[in-house]
């Protein structure tokens, strides 16, 4: 799993997301890792395929 600070994260933001969708990336604020980004892939797999409401929405 590949890590980037929350800095990192926010000033190459596509990179995360190339990143996360070949695998998961964590997101370390201060040195601890807060946050695990990852494909929608992965998380329907990891949820069995729960419908969510909020995934897919926008603002």
């Amino acid at each position: 799993m590949k890590t980037l600070s929350a800095r990192e994260a926010k000033n190459r933001f596509g990179y995360l997301i190339d990143t996360a969708r070949q695998e998961p990336v964590s997101v370390e604020k201060h040195g601890r890792p807060v946050v695990v980004v990852l494909s929608i892939e992965d998380y329907l797999r990891l949820t069995n395929g729960a419908s969510d409401q909020s995934v897919g929405e926008s603002g």
